[in-house]
C-alpha cells in the first residue's frame, strides 16, 4: 500500500510563531490546511494566526506551550490524540547549541535533549495512532545536516538531530504500509534566529557560513517539494539526490555483518 497524504484538514505544528515554524504555516496554509500552532510566545503566535486567518481564509488555532514542561506537553499530546481531523504533525520545535563541549552546561543540554529528542517523540506516539486508524497522515520531522555532520556544531545538538533522522527512518519503516508518510527535513544553515539561541549569532559567523546561510523561505519551499516528489529525506541544498542515496545503498550493505556469530577475523581471536 503506497503512503498517501490526505488534505486539506488541520496541521499541528510546533515551534510555530516564528522562523521555519511560521514558514510552514503560511505554506500549509495557502495549500489549504487549517492550522493549530504550538509555541510558547502567546503574542506572537496570536498574531501569526490572525493574519494567516485574514490572509487565507484558513482556521488557524493558536495553542499556547512550551514543550519542555510536562504539563504543557500533554495538554498538546492530548489535541493530537482527540481530534480526528488532524493530518499532520510538523515537529519543527527544538533548541540548537554552538558550544564546544568543555564549555556547554550540562543542564543546558539535558533541557536540549528533553526539547529535540523527548517532546518530538512523544507527539509523535500521540499522533500515530489516530493517523494509522484514519489510514493516512503525515509526520514531518525537522532534523539538521549535524545529523550526519555532528563536527559541525555542538555535539549534544548532533546526537539529538541524529536521533530525529533515526526515529523517522524506523517510523517510515514501520508505517508506510499503514498509509502514512514521513519525512525528515535536514537543514543546513539557515537563517533563523536559531543562532541567537544556538549562542552564535549571523553577524559573529565567518562570512564562508554566512555567505552559504539558506533564507528560511527557501528551505521551507524545497522542504515541502521534497514532500511532493515522494523524498524521505530532504536535504534542501544538496544538489544532487543520488549523493544521499549512496549513503543510504552504503548503510543498508552494512546490514548483513553488523551481527554475527563470530568476531571479524581482524581482530585475531
Amino acid at each position: 500500500m503506497t503512503a498517501t497524504y490526505k488534505t486539506p484538514g488541520i496541521a499541528l505544528i510546533t515551534g510555530a510563531s516564528s522562523g521555519i515554524g511560521a514558514i510552514y504555516a503560511d505554506r500549509l496554509a495557502r495549500r489549504g490546511h487549517d492550522l493549530i500552532l504550538v509555541a510558547r510566545n502567546a503574542e506572537r503566535l496570536d498574531a501569526l494566526a490572525q493574519r494567516l486567518s485574514a490572509e487565507t481564509g484558513r482556521t488557524v488555532t493558536p495553542l499556547v506551550a512550551d514543550l519542555a514542561d510536562k504539563g504543557d506537553l500533554r495538554k498538546v499530546e492530548a489535541v493530537l490524540r482527540s481530534d480526528p481531523r488532524i493530518t499532520v504533525l510538523v515537529n519543527n520545535a527544538g533548541l540548537g547549541s554552538a558550544v564546544p563541549l568543555l564549555q556547554a552546561d550540562v543542564d543546558a543540554m539535558e533541557s536540549m535533549i528533553e526539547l529535540n529528542v523527548t517532546a518530538l517523540t512523544r507527539l509523535t506516539y500521540a499522533a500515530v495512532p489516530g493517523f494509522v486508524a484514519r489510514s493516512g497522515g503525515a509526520v514531518i520531522n525537522i532534523s539538521s545536516i549535524v545529523a550526519v555532520a555532528p563536527e559541525l556544531l555542538n555535539g549534544v545538538y548532533g546526537g539529538s538531530k541524529a536521533f530525529v533522522l533515526a526515529f523517522s527512518q524506523q517510523l517510515r519503516h514501520e508505517l508506510a504500509a499503514k498509509g502514512i508518510r514521513v519525512q525528515a527535513v535536514l537543514p543546513g544553515a539557515t537563517a533563523t534566529e536559531f543562532w541567537d539561541i544556538a549562542g552564535a549569532p549571523i553577524a559573529s559567523l565567518p562570512q564562508e557560513i554566512q555567505q552559504r546561510m539558506m533564507r528560511a523561505e527557501d528551505m521551507v519551499d524545497a522542504a515541502l517539494a521534497g514532500f511532493d516528489q515522494g523524498e524521505f529525506v530532504t536535504i534542501p541544498a544538496l544538489p544532487q539526490a543520488a549523493d544521499w542515496d549512496a549513503v543510504e545503498t552504503a548503510r543498508q550493505a552494512l546490514f548483513p555483518n553488523l551481527s554475527r556469530a563470530v568476531p571479524a577475523a581482524r581482530y585475531g581471536l
